[in-house]
């Protein structure tokens, strides 16, 4: 018995794809059995399961814990709630590996799995073999079984352990996703006054996308801070794993802009520690970094990858544009967003400010958006290594780690291909407005020179 996924479905760091056309049962089923045969040949026996709260979730879930099982595996059924509390049950339960079905912030139709393999990140060439397994018929036969265990409570118990924040008027915006009941639960133990939107779990998500790296999706909870007169607002995605904010004056505090936050208060903690950040940060962020006494790094795009990155440099903080915000200093190292939320909460109690008082200190920077624009899947990678090609001849400064991000007077421009789709990434920031229109227009001039031209930003 063999089984082929469609070719869209197994990504760099994780399987996703629409549901009924390019991601079915037997893909489940099929991916169920090759991690947990791969689990069985490391010597482990047990695999958590847990899934999001989209409707195709549950089915999915079924047909997985089927394959883990034809493969004589046992599976630990979790339930439905955030990616976060899978990463918390493979980290304390007793089980050796955890998949978690979840389409993250994609639309209703799309599923997925993340998955994490004996503590470490399953990603890249890990996927690709799930594939290969499938394809050869490479699977373990037996007969396992699974029980079913609420950690609700143990895992929100431990989002507040050793806290130490003050109490705030805080909002906050699930957004339908899986993350919702969690932060019912949540707010009810923090001490503060605490305003909740959408946190009934709904697979249709009525009120807007769950993506909060979106401004648009952001408009909610800004109404809601400006009624109440709150201090800051925070966001989460459809699977509970990225945190959006806004101040109580409406501003966004993007990913990179949080980062400064934390780290401000995590390296009181751990002087001189390495901070990680991906390059599509603000040199803002790497500056601020250095200017606390902290060694800035700044590393490829990839949860996968940043979570692999912490452990090599034994870094206590790490952080995306996108929102993942990852803490080893008392925690895990995996990005929690509920957790992120917390810990700003504690930020500001420890570093003597409000929110707004920190996001307000931070220097006005001009930037775009990410911009993201289809290019040919086999043009991608070369486009952008013409572009470093041509860059070398012109000596320019150029920092290399995930495609090609290029320091100038101006500020700095970045273009890299995405791992997961058909897309290029450019993002610019500048001093000023004149400073920013010149940075686009030199990453407007590398597509040229390779034959493209910078469509409309296309969705994640």
């Amino acid at each position: 018995m063999t089984h082929v996924f469609h070719s869209t479905m197994l990504r760099e760091y994780d399987i996703r794809g629409v549901v009924g056309d390019t991601l079915t049962e037997a893909d489940a089923r099929a991916i169920g059995r090759s991690f947990a045969t791969l689990i069985a040949r490391a010597g482990g026996r047990r695999i958590a399961v847990g899934y999001d709260g989209r409707l195709s979730s549950p089915m999915l879930e079924a047909a997985l814990v089927e394959g883990i099982n034809a493969a004589g595996v046992d599976a630990l059924r979790i339930g439905m709630g955030p990616t976060p509390m899978l990463y918390y049950a493979a980290s304390t339960e007793d089980v050796d590996g955890g998949i978690q079905i979840t389409g993250s912030h994609n639309p209703p139709d799309y599923n997925g799995f993340k998955m994490v393999f004996q503590g470490r990140p399953f990603f890249g060439a890990d996927i690709q073999r799930i594939g290969a397994m499938a394809a050869a018929g490479d699977w373990e036969s037996g007969e396992g079984g699974s029980d079913s265990v609420d950690i609700a409570d143990a895992y929100v118990d431990r989002l507040v352990e050793g806290f130490a924040g003050g109490a705030y008027r805080i909002g906050w915006d699930a957004g339908n996703g899986a993350a919702g009941p969690v932060v019912e639960k949540l707010t009810a133990r923090l001490p503060g006054e605490h305003h909740l939107l959408y946190t009934d779990v709904d697979g249709h998500f009525p009120n807007h996308h769950p993506d909060p790296t979106d401004e648009r999706n952001l408009a909610d909870l800004r109404k809601l801070v400006a009624e109440r007169s709150l201090d800051f607002g925070v966001a989460f995605d459809g699977d509970g794993d990225r945190i959006g904010a806004i101040d109580g004056e409406g501003r966004v505090i993007w990913g990179d802009q949080l980062l400064q936050i934390y780290a401000a208060a995590v390296l009181r903690e751990h002087p001189g520690a390495t901070v990680i950040a991906d390059v599509k940060a603000s040199q803002a962020l790497f500056d601020r970094i250095a200017e606390l006494g902290g060694t800035p790094l700044m590393w490829k795009t990839g949860h996968s990858l940043i979570k692999a990155k912490m452990k090599e440099t034994a870094s206590p903080l790490a952080g995306e544009m996108s929102g993942h915000i990852f803490f080893a200093d008392r925690y895990y190292g995996y990005d929690d967003a509920p957790y992120a939320a917390v810990r700003l909460i504690e930020a500001a109690a420890k570093l003597g400010k409000s929110v707004t008082e920190l996001r307000g200190e931070m220097p006005a920077m001009v930037n775009t958006p990410e911009m993201r624009f289809q290019v040919d899947e086999s043009r991608k990678f070369a486009i952008v290594d013409e572009v470093l090609d041509r860059l070398a001849t012109a000596e320019a400064t150029v920092d290399r780690t995930d495609g090609a991000r290029v320091l100038t007077d101006d500020g700095w421009w970045l273009l890299r291909a995405s791992n997961t789709q058909d897309v290029l990434v450019a993002r610019a920031e500048a001093k000023d407005a004149a400073g920013l229109e010149r940075l686009v227009a030199a990453i407007d001039d590398q597509l040229a020179q390779s034959g493209v031209t910078r469509g409309e930003t296309v969705g994640h």
